[in-house]
């Protein structure tokens, strides 16, 4: 196996600061290739982990002497423009999925990255740039079909193993056995525009970071809900200090900026509002990512509004980067608007109310400098664990204490009760899995 010239690329993960090495790496083109698979692997007592695009965090989606299900050949599309209604098999990625549904008018609230895959993204809740207009990713999802630990194929809905739907959105990632296909109710088809926003700030220093904070969690409460952006506070390298907002807004440029007037209002303000085909704006974001990178990162829900001290403390985060950082920054993922109109036991992604996600992160080029900077966000992350409640699943971070209730809150008993009915035995157990 080792000899084999594609193994070195084929376990690799987006996060290449994951170097992982898998006894096994199995490419399923069919839905029997993930049964034989999961059998294979119960036969010969191999852990298994699930992967899509590849893109966890923490790679847990691969490991040392597991076998590892790849589904990302398998990922058939079919659109009913009938029923509205998007049927895709899991490996898709977010810019296949996108490419077909903006070519025929319609929008989709998948991720930002292209090469995530649909699944991970989807049935760990599901944050993007259409959230707080369409919900999460996981909100419009209307079915899916799981292979579970004997190599039984199930489906699921809402009014059949409602358990298990209930679950996979919001805690699916990993547990209960492999989803292998995913049917969405999409928004009805739209050609007004939707305005791609960017904004950043000239001259920026820490007291203008914690500054454009306050606004932001001021601003945040009666955004209109066809907004959603995400605002980084960053540290860059050969940069300094900086801030840059990016999102859609489904609606006019001129009404963007309305919108924005509160940040304007602290100097050196700078936007770039323009209006395009949803397409297009997916494409101009796509294009942003690297084909892959080396980090550490992860995100919490914030709950309540903060004090200047408080919010002086979040700007000193990025002060000073680790050694080797390129680029280290907190960034602020606005949630509210129709991500709330779903209660937070209606599916099993329970921050529902949160204002807006937390996140930290660092990254870098060279190997050397990796265990610094993991620790530089590990420290850092301790202060904003103090000051948020619950953390994202889908930005999880290794050795969390108590894991289950950070990632799922109120929802962790209940979540503990289905995957012991759906995987008795925990053969689709990995690191912060479900037990």
């Amino acid at each position: 196996m080792v000899k084999d010239p594609v193994y070195e690329e084929a376990r690799q993960e987006w996060n290449r600061s994951i170097n992982k090495f898998p006894l096994v790496i199995v490419y399923c083109e069919r839905k029997q290739d993930v049964v034989n698979a999961i059998c294979w692997a119960r036969k010969h007592r191999v852990s298994i982990r699930i992967r899509s695009g590849g893109h966890h965090y923490e790679g847990y989606s691969t490991g040392d002497l597991v076998l590892v299900i790849d589904i990302s050949r398998l990922n058939d599309l079919k659109l009913d423009k009938q029923r509205n209604m998007l049927k895709m098999e899991a490996g898709a990625k977010n810019t296949e999925v996108y490419n077909l549904i903006g070519s025929n008018g319609y929008v989709f609230p998948g991720g930002t990255c292209p090469t995530v895959g649909v699944s991970g993204f989807t049935l760990g809740g599901g944050w993007g740039f259409s959230s707080r207009l369409y919900g999460l990713g996981c909100d419009s999802l209307t079915e899916l079909e799981l292979v579970d630990y004997q190599g039984r194929l199930i489906r699921a809905n809402r009014f059949c193993n409602s358990d298990l739907f209930w679950a996979c959105r919001g805690a699916g990632g990993g547990n209960f056995g492999v989803v292998v296909s995913m049917t969405f109710q999409l928004p009805e088809p739209t050609d007004g525009p939707v305005t791609l926003v960017r904004f950043y700030y000239e001259g920026t220093t820490r007291e203008k970071q914690a500054r454009v904070m306050n606004v932001w969690q001021n601003w945040l409460s009666g955004l209109d809900k066809r907004m959603t952006v995400v605002a980084s506070f960053y540290y860059a390298e050969g940069e300094g200090l900086g801030i840059f907002a990016t999102g859609f807004f489904y609606g006019s440029p001129e009404r963007a900026r309305e919108i924005l007037q509160p940040f304007a209002e602290v100097e050196g303000f700078q936007a770039e509002l323009e209006a395009s085909t949803f397409l297009e704006a997916v494409k101009k974001v796509e294009a942003t990512y690297p084909p892959f990178e080396k980090f550490k990162s992860t995100g919490r829900f914030v709950q309540r509004g903060y004090s200047p001290s408080e919010l002086n403390h979040v700007a000193d985060l990025v002060q000073e980067p680790a050694v080797g950082s390129v680029y280290s920054a907190v960034s602020f993922y606005a949630m509210g608007g129709e991500i709330t109109s779903v209660g937070k036991k209606e599916t099993a992604f329970f921050y529902r109310d949160a204002r807006y996600i937390m996140g930290i992160q660092s990254v870098w080029t060279e190997d050397s400098a990796a265990e610094e900077n993991r620790e530089w966000v590990r420290d850092r992350f301790e202060y904003i664990k103090s000051i948020t409640e619950g953390s994202y699943v889908n930005f999880p971070i290794s050795k969390l204490r108590d894991y289950e209730c950070e990632y799922f809150g109120g929802n962790a008993k209940r979540l503990g009760r289905v995957n012991k009915k759906y995987d008795p035995y925990n053969v689709f157990r990995f690191p912060q899995g479900l037990t």
